[in-house]
């Protein structure tokens, strides 16, 4: 037996003993997957089981049977502070803190101007908006926006440099958690208090960490934060986004979207708005129910699921690939663009590998699904409730196995 095959087989064998001790194995079976490797979660999450028994209930008895009744009967108006309510303990918030509507770009639009507003005008001083350098693009283009419509400018920083660019010129910060290319994590205790100390009003993108590791919105005292729900959360495709308010802003949050729904009297239908109180401001206009309450359904996996258990997971799911992947793949092919160190990693690990996309397409073609970020960046994201260390293991020998094939075309 070759020294390669004994490692393979050495690396199976812990593989299916990680498994079977477990404690987050028997949540696989809450969800609906096939006999591939599905490290994508980090783009869109996989469909728990029952929930399309209960949006079936939403669609033939809530909506075909009572109709407009199921706004009250059905608890359609408050459904979204509920299902925000069922959201913040994932991100560390005490209830009454987070709305759930619209998507991620227009509560980044609402953060980002409310949050100028909270900081102060901007020819008081404060006309400056440092953004994440390497931010998911659309928060760059939310942001720019909103500058414009503030007179506010922009001001790129990579996050390590935030406490040296902040400033008496600084009214708010936009950072993503983790950073949807590399997985890096960012330090989301550290820059908050830097930035709270200069005066300025921190804002936090969690799309990539929400689920998959503990925020501690309120523990590290963030002042607004946002997030999708089809990620680590499995809310389904274009399901519905939140707002974090933390609770000392909430009387001074001035929505750049006022709508009908975030008025104090709503049924009211007066030319004036008087924005209601605590996190119902958030909204803007009638919620997207359907796939609201789909959401809502697919939050049930969490229950009785800590967040720290889902954390340790994660990091001994991505150290198990990283070292399968060192084992298996051809010297030379892949470098990690994933930090080592745990405290600045998320829940994915992104490979560099020259032709990247030929090989992800084989990959999916052979039953591994992740993705990639052009131009060099294969992407697997390791979802701890339904991704198990065979899966990690198997990934690392499959991609190694198509490396090892005739150069990609």
């Amino acid at each position: 037996m070759s020294e390669t095959t004994t490692a393979r087989n050495g690396l199976r064998e812990r593989a299916l003993k990680l498994d079977a001790a477990d404690p987050l194995a028997d949540r696989r079976a809450l969800f609906a997957l096939d006999d591939g490797v599905y490290l994508d979660g980090n783009s869109l999450g996989a469909l728990p089981v029952h929930v399309p028994d209960r949006v079936r209930d939403v669609l033939t008895r809530q909506w075909g049977e009572l109709r407009i009744r199921s706004w009250g009967e059905s608890g359609w108006w408050t459904a979204p502070e509920r299902i925000g309510d069922r959201i913040a303990p994932l991100v560390g918030a005490a209830a009454g803190q987070i709305v759930v509507g619209d998507s991620t770009s227009v509560n980044v639009f609402k953060a980002v101007v409310a949050a100028t507003r909270l900081a102060g005008p901007a020819g008081e001083g404060r006309d400056e908006i440092l953004v994440d350098a390497s931010t998911f693009p659309t928060d760059g283009y939310i942001a720019a926006s909103a500058a414009r419509l503030t007179g506010h400018r922009i001001v790129p920083v990579e996050p390590a440099g935030v406490p040296a660019a902040l400033g008496p010129r600084t009214a708010a910060v936009l950072l993503n958690h983790v950073d949807y290319r590399s997985g890096r994590l960012h330090d989301l205790p550290g820059l908050t208090a830097a930035v709270r100390a200069a005066g300025a009003i921190a804002v936090w993108d969690l799309c990539h960490s929400a689920g998959a590791l503990p925020v501690g919105l309120d523990e590290h005292g963030v002042d607004l934060a946002v997030g999708c729900t089809y990620k680590y959360l499995n809310g389904g495709p274009g399901s519905p986004a939140y707002l974090y308010v933390a609770e000392r802003h909430q009387a001074a949050f001035d929505s750049p979207l006022p709508g009908w729904n975030s008025h104090a009297d709503p049924f009211g239908m007066t030319p004036d708005y008087a924005p209601a109180d605590g996190s119902v401001r958030g909204r803007v206009g009638t919620p997207d129910i359907v796939s609201m309450l789909t959401l809502e359904a697919a939050l049930d996996v969490w229950d009785g699921v800590s967040v720290d258990a889902v954390r340790a997971k994660s990091l001994a799911l991505t150290d198990f690939f990283l070292e399968c992947v060192q084992a298996y793949a051809p010297a030379g092919r892949l470098v990690s663009a994933t930090p080592a160190a745990h405290a600045e990693r998320g829940s994915q690990v992104a490979l560099r590998c020259e032709d990247a996309e030929p090989v992800m397409r084989r990959l999916i073609e052979r039953g591994v699904v992740g993705d990639l970020r052009r131009p060099d960046v294969l992407r697997f994201g390791f979802t701890p409730l339904y991704v198990g260390f065979a899966d990690a293991e198997r990934a690392a020998r499959v991609l190694a196995e198509v490396l090892d094939e005739a150069p990609v075309a």
